[in-house]
């Protein structure tokens, strides 16, 4: 079974070959620390570690390597900490913990490095002398620039000229460069903001060069994937090309590209800037944290995902038809197995989740209406299908009932069973009078074939 990845630099789906299948290497950018992050940062958290977990199936879990980087330098940490009078690093460490809780809550595997801008500088600065030295950035100023016209193959990932990719973009103006798109690698501190001392003058890096140093220092250049989302296409990873590709005169930075399509609050990209967040932190308190990664993934991963409570509660809706198969065969034993060979090729055409969810719709009818043998092999294989990509793993009598504890439990197993009785008696009245007072507890009731189930109402 081939894997097969759409390489934004070929802009084709091409077989997934790794340099040495003995260390696949994947590098993904990862959060600014300063804020809770929203729904839409956690996109390609979920999708590249849906991906980190098909390569950890392919090749073995000791032999893929994942980096995701901490910015934990930037002007909106500089700015929250001189609000709050702090350093920057109470700031990180207290959106990092946020993070990392919120991210593994939404069944996300750490990755095997994450490296820290504040604790790379020695690379940062390594890598600059060299651009330096090679003709490929200039010093002016007490900043240090990339010299854009130094590499021939500059907007080959984003396939623009240098003229079109300057009207394009904010491009910040100084008398100092040498071609308006050039872009800075160090520059002066400001006051109270931290800094480093280097070969250049005391300072900080800029953005783009802390990943390139980053990513060789904890991987080696090239990488095998380097994920983000379309929105870095440029100028942050064109310009990460540019850097590695010079300081080290290396012909490939990285062998694939992989970018995520934008999640979208209506008509606009959700983003902090615009006020139009929602944060996973609120989120996972309103919603099983299953259904979020599942809406996160229903659609295809480069397609751009249009956020809204009704796209989380068809994702709520979906998980409760492959827990409710589940719930009706749990007198069953489920077989120990490995995911289907129709799921994994959905996945591994370029993780086609729209196409692999469908398989395990199949898989829950299959289920439902089997007999003999074939349920424990089915409940296995459905198991074993959602396990890869994260999702049935929670127990179905706990999903349905959302964490309600033991007492609460008890009180509605025993209205239940009361309606039950006064259904069995054609005794409506009663039956209906009773599902009133389950609903006045926040309380669903579902009627089917064998009997009436429950589960608490999504809190708004």
């Amino acid at each position: 079974m081939i894997l097969r990845l759409y390489d934004t630099m070929t802009r084709q789906k091409r077989a997934f070959e790794p340099a040495d299948p003995s260390r696949v290497t994947v590098y993904v950018c990862g959060p600014t620390v300063y804020n809770y992050a929203h729904i839409g940062n956690a996109r390609p958290v979920v999708v590249f570690d849906l991906l980190f977990r098909l390569l950890r199936r392919l090749y073995g879990d000791d032999h893929v390597v994942y980096a995701a980087n901490v910015t934990d330098v930037d002007d909106k940490i500089n700015l929250k900490a001189a609000l709050e009078g702090v350093p920057i690093g109470t700031i990180t460490a207290r959106y990092l913990d946020a993070y990392h809780s919120d991210m593994s809550t939404l069944g996300a595997l750490r990755p095997t490095f994450e490296p820290r801008a504040t604790q790379s500088m020695a690379a940062i600065i390594d890598m600059i002398g060299d651009l330096v030295r090679n003709n490929a950035a200039y010093e002016a100023q007490g900043h240090v620039l990339f010299n854009t016209q130094a590499f021939s193959d500059y907007g080959r990932l984003s396939r623009r000229s240098l003229d079109d990719m300057i009207a394009g973009a904010r491009v910040e103006v100084a008398p100092y460069k040498l071609h308006p798109a050039d872009f800075v690698l160090w520059k002066p501190s400001k006051a109270q903001e931290p800094v480093w001392e280097s070969p250049f003058g005391p300072g900080r890096p800029g953005w783009h060069i802390e990943c390139s140093a980053m990513i060789e220092e904890t991987l080696g250049l090239p990488i095998d994937i380097h994920g983000g989302g379309n929105d870095l296409i440029f100028p942050h990873h064109e310009n990460e090309i540019a850097q590695g590709v010079c300081a080290r005169h290396q012909p490939v930075y990285a062998r694939y590209w992989m970018h995520n399509g934008f999640l979208n609050m209506g008509a606009q990209k959700m983003s902090k800037s615009l006020g139009n967040v929602e944060l996973v932190h609120d989120l996972i308190s309103r919603w099983p944290p299953e259904a979020l990664r599942w809406a996160l993934l229903a659609s295809h991963y480069r397609q751009p995902l249009a956020w809204s409570d009704k796209v989380v509660e068809q994702a709520r809706s979906s998980l409760d038809t492959l827990y409710g198969a589940l719930r009706r065969v749990s007198d069953v034993e489920a077989l120990e197995t490995r995911p289907s060979d129709a799921y994994l090729e959905a996945l591994f055409d370029d993780l086609n989740t729209p196409r692999a969810n469908a398989h395990l719709f199949a898989l829950a009818q299959k289920l439902e209406t089997a007999a003999g043998d074939d349920r424990g092999r089915l409940k296995g294989e459905l198991l074993a299908c959602g396990a890869l990509a994260g999702f049935l793993q929670a127990d179905p009598e706990a999903w349905f009932q959302g964490g309600a504890d033991p007492a609460f439990r008890a009180a509605i197993e025993a209205l239940m069973a009361r309606r039950d009785e006064a259904r069995a008696a054609k005794d409506w009245k009663s039956a209906d009078n009773i599902r009133h007072e389950l609903s006045a507890l926040e309380v669903e009731v579902m009627d089917g074939p064998d009997g009436g189930s429950w589960r608490l109402r999504q809190k708004t």
